[in-house]
C-alpha cells in the first residue's frame, strides 16, 4: 500500500485496516523515517529514466526523439511551407534539426504517394519550404522530433493540477546517458538502505502517448505497444549496421497512420521490434545486477516505458526480474500477470489514489464514489483469479485522499481478505477445470498473450478483447498463437481455435490468410474434428472468392457489395437452441450472409445472422457477428464451447443464474461463488460432487467448504 510523510498517523493505521507487509512511495510523494523504521518492507518506486533534467540539458542529444508527420498540407502554387509541428502540443516535442538527425526527415507528396527529392525541400526556422509543387497535391513532412515532456509526469500536470519541473527522458542507448544512469543507480541505492524492493516504474521506453495542442482531441494517438517511442539516429544507425538495410521515417511514419499494434506488421518493423527488444533485456539486466549488487530485489512495473520487455516476449526471462507489477482493471490483464516467467507476480488494484480517475471523473474529488470504482473492477479481476492467482495485491497513489473514504477503506479491506483466501486455496490445489484447450489466433501470437494494446477501457471496441475478458475466467485452458505457429503443427493441441478482429487488422489477420499453406491446415483441423469460432470479420482478406477465407468452413460471408446481384439463402432462426443466447453481447456485423444452406442461424437482427453454428466434416464451426463481455456473455461462450466440442461440464463449478459464476476448489472441498450484481441473486450451483442452492449479497463472494 502506498505511504504519504505527513500523514503517519493515517500511513500505519491504513497498513493495519487493510493488513499490510510492505509499504511504498509513489510518484511525487515520499516515505519518512516513522514510516520506513516502523517494521514494515519497503518499495521505493524510480523511473529511471526521468528526473534527470540537469543532465539533459547538459546533453540535450541524450534525450528521447521519435518521428512526427505534420497534417498534410495543400499545395496551392507551385511553391509551399509547412509548419511541422502545427497541431501538435509544443510543450512535448521539439524539432531536432541537427545534421544528424535531419538525414532521416523526409517530405512526401501524399496525392501522389512519392517521397519529394532532397533537393526539392529546405528548411530553416522550424519551417519547411517544398519547391516544383503540384498544385493542389497534398504535401507532409516527417521529422524527427525530441521528446522533451515525459508523458506520464505531462499527463499528471495536465490531469492532475501537478506543478513541479516538467521531467525529461534520457535514451540509454546515448553512452554518455548509460553510463549516467548506471552511476546514479548505483548511488541511489547506497543511499536507500531501508529499500527492500526497488521498483522500476518501468524502463527506458514509454508507450507511444502524442498529444495535440487542441482540447477536443488532446490525444492523437495512444498505443501501449507501439515502438514509435525508441527510434534515434543512433538507433537507426545501429539497426542498419546489424540488419544490412536501413529504415526510413516512413517505416514509422505508415502514411501518417504509424505503426500501430493494430495493423499487421511489416517484415522491417518485426526486425526493429527484435532489435529494440535485445537491447532492453541487455541494458535492463545491467541494472537487474547492479539492484542485486546492493542486496535489493527488481521488481518492474508492467506498464509506462514497457515497450521492449514484453513479459510474453522471448527475452524477458533473460532480463533476471524478482517480480512484475502490473496494473489492472481486467481479468485479462490478471491472467496476462499471473502467467509470466517471474518469481512474484503482483497487481496493483483501481481506482488509483488520485482525484481524477479515469476519463475524467472524479473518482477521489468531490462527487466521486471510489468504492464504487473498485467493486466495478474487481468483479473482473477476482473471476480472473478464481482461474490462475497471483501472489501479491496493492495500490498506489495519494494516501491522503482516503481520509474521509470510510466505504471505499471497508470495500479495499473486503477486497483483500476475499483475495487472501483465494491464495490460499489455490497454494493448496488448483482449482477444477474442464478438458478444454482453447486457442486464440492473431498475428502477434504469444507475444501478446492475454492483450492487444492497452487496457480493457482502450480497446473496449475490439472484439478480440471482450473474447479474452470472457475467457480469463472461464474453466479452460487458453493459450495465444501466431499463423506461422499453425503451419508449424501446433493444432494438434487444439480443441477450439479462435479468430477474431475487424478485416486487416492484425487480429484477424490481413494479407496472413492469402497463405494456402495455413487455410489448407485450419481446413484439416476443422474437417478431421477440431471446432472453430470466427468473431467480427474472422479470416478476413481482399483477393479471394469469399471475403472471409475460412467461409467454407464457417458457411457465412460478408458482402461488402460483391454480390448485389446474388440472392443470398434464406433462413429461420432456429426455434430450439441448444443453450440460452445473449442477444445484446451479439452485435450485428454488417453484410454477413449464409453461404451454405446447412448453416444454423442460432439468432439474428434485423435479418441479419449474429450466430450461426455449422457442421463441417467431423468438426463444427460457429460465427459471431460481434461480442460483447459481461457475465452473461462469457457463460454464453462457455456454453457454445461446450456444445461445439460436446464436452461434458460436470468437471467443473456451474452456475444456473447468469449473473453469478463458481470455481470448485477439491483440495479444500471449497466452493467459490460470485455475485457480479448490485442485487443479492440465488443461484444453483452444479460441481463435481452435486449441486447445491446459495444466495449471495450484492457483489458478494461467497466461500463454501462442502
Amino acid at each position: 500500500m502506498p505511504g504519504e510523510a505527513g500523514y503517519e498517523e493515517l500511513t500505519l493505521k491504513m497498513a493495519e485496516l487493510w493488513g499490510a507487509d510492505v509499504i511504498r512511495d509513489s510518484d511525487g510523494t515520499k516515505l519518512s523515517p516513522e514510516i520506513t523504521e516502523a517494521g514494515y518492507k519497503i518499495y521505493s518506486t524510480i523511473c529511471i529514466i526521468r528526473e534527470h533534467n540537469a543532465f539533459a540539458n547538459a546533453h540535450p542529444d541524450a534525450q528521447q526523439q521519435c518521428f512526427l508527420s505534420s497534417d498534410p498540407v495543400l499545395a496551392e502554387t507551385d511553391t509551399m511551407m509547412i509548419d511541422p509541428l502545427a497541431g501538435y502540443f509544443r510543450e512535448q516535442f521539439e524539432l531536432n534539426d541537427s545534421d544528424d538527425a535531419m538525414r532521416y526527415w523526409q517530405v512526401w507528396d501524399r496525392t501522389a504517394g512519392i517521397p519529394v527529392e532532397d533537393g526539392k525541400w529546405h528548411y530553416a526556422d522550424g519551417r519547411i519550404t517544398v519547391t516544383d509543387c503540384v498544385p493542389y497535391h497534398r504535401y507532409t513532412a516527417s521529422v524527427l522530433c525530441m521528446r522533451i515532456w515525459e508523458e506520464i509526469n505531462m499527463y499528471n500536470h495536465t490531469t492532475n493540477s501537478w506543478t513541479s519541473e516538467h521531467l525529461r527522458q534520457l535514451d540509454p542507448r546515448h553512452p554518455l546517458a548509460w553510463e549516467y544512469l548506471q552511476d546514479w543507480l548505483r548511488n541511489w541505492c547506497a543511499e536507500n538502505p531501508q529499500t527492500d524492493v526497488v521498483r522500476l516504474t518501468s524502463l527506458f521506453y514509454n508507450f507511444v502517448w502524442i498529444f495535440g495542442d487542441d482540447l477536443r482531441r488532446r490525444t492523437r494517438f495512444v498505443d501501449w505497444a507501439s515502438y514509435d517511442f525508441t527510434v534515434s539516429p543512433a538507433a537507426l544507425d545501429a539497426f542498419e549496421k546489424e540488419y544490412g538495410y536501413a529504415l526510413t521515417a516512413e517505416d514509422f511514419i505508415n502514411k501518417g497512420k504509424l505503426q500501430a499494434t493494430h495493423r499487421v506488421p511489416t517484415a522491417r518493423k518485426r526486425d526493429y521490434m527484435d532489435f529494440i527488444q535485445r537491447f532492453v533485456a541487455e541494458k535492463a539486466r545491467a541494472l537487474v545486477d547492479i539492484i542485486h549488487a546492493y542486496g535489493k530485489q527488481a521488481y518492474v512495473f508492467y506498464d509506462d516505458s514497457w515497450v521492449g520487455m514484453e513479459p510474453w516476449g522471448k527475452y524477458f526471462a533473460s532480463i533476471g526480474f524478482d517480480g512484475l507489477i502490473k496494473c489492472v482493471f481486467s481479468g485479462f490483464e490478471c491472467r496476462l500477470c499471473a502467467g509470466t516467467d517471474v518469481p512474484v507476480h503482483e497487481i496493483r488494484f483501481h481506482p488509483y489514489l488520485f482525484p481524477v480517475g479515469l476519463g475524467g471523473l472524479p473518482t477521489f474529488a468531490e462527487g466521486g464514489h471510489p468504492e464504487n470504482d473498485a467493486y466495478d473492477y474487481w468483479l473482473h479481476v477476482r473471476r480472473a483469479l478464481a482461474r490462475e492467482c497471483v501472489d501479491r495485491i496493492g495500490l498506489g497513489g495519494y494516501l491522503h485522499l482516503t481520509i474521509g473514504q470510510d466505504a471505499f477503506n471497508e470495500a479495499i479491506r473486503a477486497m483483500a481478505a476475499d483475495f487472501r483466501r483465494l491464495k490460499e486455496l489455490h497454494a493448496h490445489g488448483a482449482p477444477s477445470s474442464l478438458k478444454l484447450r482453447v486457442t486464440v489466433l492473431h498475428t502477434w501470437g504469444s507475444l501478446r498473450s492475454w492483450s492487444l494494446s492497452g487496457h480493457f477501457h482502450e480497446t473496449d471496441q475490439n472484439t478480440l478483447i471482450h473474447i479474452n475478458e470472457a475467457l480469463s475466467g472461464l474453466p479452460v485452458d487458453v493459450r495465444f498463437i501466431s499463423f506461422d505457429d499453425v503451419k508449424n503443427g501446433v493444432l494438434k493441441d487444439t480443441d477450439v481455435l479462435i479468430s477474431a478482429g475487424r478485416q486487416g487488422d492484425a487480429w484477424s489477420g490481413g494479407d496472413a490468410w492469402k497463405d494456402p499453406e495455413l487455410v489448407t491446415e485450419i481446413t484439416r483441423f476443422v474437417y478431421e474434428g477440431g471446432c472453430l469460432i470466427g468473431a467480427g470479420e474472422p479470416s478476413a482478406a481482399e483477393g479471394g472468392d469469399t471475403r472471409f477465407t475460412l467461409a467454407h468452413i464457417l458457411g457465412v460471408d460478408r458482402d461488402a457489395g460483391e454480390y448485389a446481384c446474388h440472392q443470398p439463402w434464406t433462413f429461420e432462426t432456429e426455434k430450439e437452441l441448444p443453450f440460452a443466447v445473449t442477444g445484446d453481447a451479439i452485435p450485428a456485423t454488417p453484410g454477413i450472409r449464409l453461404i451454405a444452406p446447412d448453416t444454423k442461424v442460432l439468432a439474428e437482427k434485423n435479418g441479419v445472422p449474429v450466430m450461426t453454428a455449422r457442421q463441417f466434416g467431423k468438426g463444427r464451426a460457429a460465427y459471431l457477428g460481434g461480442f460483447i463481455y459481461s457475465t452473461a456473455a462469457a457463460r454464453m461462450l462457455l456454453d457454445l464451447l461446450l456444445y461445439l466440442t460436446r464436452t461434458d461440464a460436470e468437471a467443473a463449478a456451474l452456475c444456473e443464474n447468469p449473473v453469478t459464476e463458481a470455481a470448485w476448489f477439491p483440495a479444500d472441498r471449497t466452493l467459490v461463488v460470485m455475485n457480479d450484481s448490485r442485487e443479492p441473486a440465488v443461484t444453483a450451483v452444479r460441481y463435481p460432487e452435486g449441486t447445491v442452492s446459495v444466495r449471495l449479497a450484492p457483489l458478494e463472494m461467497k466461500f463454501i467448504t462442502l
